[in-house]
């Protein structure tokens, strides 16, 4: 009975809906682009398209997804993005693009520690701190910049860029060999949900073809959410952070460093900022000075489709990333079905919404079930 019962719970709303969200917003998006007679819209070609478009974002988004199960809050990392990138343009010409993309993530990894040592030791909300974080940081890159676009105009270093970022990435026989695995770990552990999630993975893999493959940041985002996920999963520092986010006081008198940790996910988020960056500056080869702004709205919102509590003690870096692609599948619906790109903002804030009352309406009910 107990089984079944955590079968249901993990197939409801709450745990899955994202991925219900996703699956159906695609089925809606290709059954609108048939009736129209336009080329088929879950194709390997635009699926790959959608992954492509929310790896930054997604990057950005795992990291801030460990930052809120802390109980922090980081609004500064499309700035740090736009930074890392203004850096690595900046200096790739004089001392080549892996120095250069060193420097850019160095970088924006000392904007995660003077953040997190700002908010841990001085005790200003992170809020406040990341807010003045951002202006301060975009002013940075209007210095840098001049307020003018930079470019790398030396082919020998853009070639090294673009390879860095652009290059293709066949993924129809490492996915096969994922969905055998889920498959395998679901028989093995009687997990319901990982099954489903070998169905699912397999049958992207079929429908886009042998020759499916995606560009370098899709990897990347994959490798990064695979490693964050089994830290939290299956780690002693996994359940510190959520410990820590949970309820600090009871983590710091279990001998849990909250200090550490709370830095620790300061730094993490810019770090990821600074990679995205990196990426962002090696796609164009170039950057401007309002390159990426206002983009961490839409970091927080994939978190917060994900499910991700703002008040930390609880989320899903798989999930983050699921609200990431259905973000991104929407903007691809509108741009490629013609659907009106001025209503876009306007229904990607409320499908956030709905999507955070769905969670919170679902939380309040199973707290009430919880304390009859």
């Amino acid at each position: 009975m107990m089984q079944t019962t955590d079968w249901r719970a993990g197939l409801g709303l709450r745990k899955a809906g994202i991925y219900y969200a996703l699956l159906i917003l695609l089925a809606l998006l290709a059954g609108i682009a048939h009736s129209r007679g336009l080329p088929a819209y879950l194709s390997a070609q635009n699926l790959g398209n959608i992954a492509y478009q929310a790896s930054l974002v997604g990057i950005m988004g795992v990291a801030m997804t460990v930052m809120l199960i802390t109980g922090a809050f980081d609004l500064s990392v499309a700035s740090v993005a736009a930074l890392a990138a203004a850096v690595l343009v900046g200096l790739a010409p004089s001392i080549g693009f892996p120095l250069a993309a060193l420097a850019a993530i160095v970088t924006a990894i000392s904007v995660g520690l003077f953040n997190g040592a700002v908010v841990q030791f001085v005790g200003i909300n992170a809020f406040i701190v990341t807010l003045g974080t951002l202006t301060a940081v975009r002013g940075l890159v209007l210095v840098l910049t001049d307020g003018r676009s930079l470019m790398v105009e030396q082919p020998e270093v853009l070639q090294q860029m673009l390879a860095f970022e652009s290059t293709r990435v066949p993924l129809f026989w490492p996915l096969l060999a994922l969905a055998v695995a889920l498959f395998a770990w679901a028989a093995f552990r009687h997990r319901i949900l990982i099954g489903l999630a070998g169905l699912v993975v397999a049958g992207l893999a079929l429908l886009a073809g042998r020759d499916f493959a995606v560009a370098a940041p899709v990897v990347y985002l994959a490798l990064f959410t695979a490693l964050v996920w089994a830290v939290l999963r299956f780690t002693v520092v996994g359940r510190r952070i959520y410990a820590v986010g949970g309820n600090a006081e009871a983590a710091r008198l279990s001998g849990v460093n909250v200090h550490a940790y709370k830095l620790g996910a300061f730094i993490l988020s810019s770090a990821a900022a600074g990679f995205a960056g990196v990426l962002f500056g090696c796609r164009l080869g170039a950057i401007n000075p309002t390159a990426l702004q206002g983009a961490e709205l839409t970091v927080i919102a994939s978190a917060i489709l994900g499910g991700t509590s703002l008040f930390g003690g609880a989320g899903s870096v798989l999930k983050t990333v699921a609200g990431a692609l259905l973000l991104f599948t929407l903007t691809n619906g509108f741009n490629v079905l013609d659907l009106g790109a001025s209503y876009q903002g306007l229904i990607e804030g409320v499908v956030v919404i709905a999507a955070a009352a769905i969670y919170t309406v679902g939380g309040d009910r199973r707290r009430k079930e919880a304390a009859r």
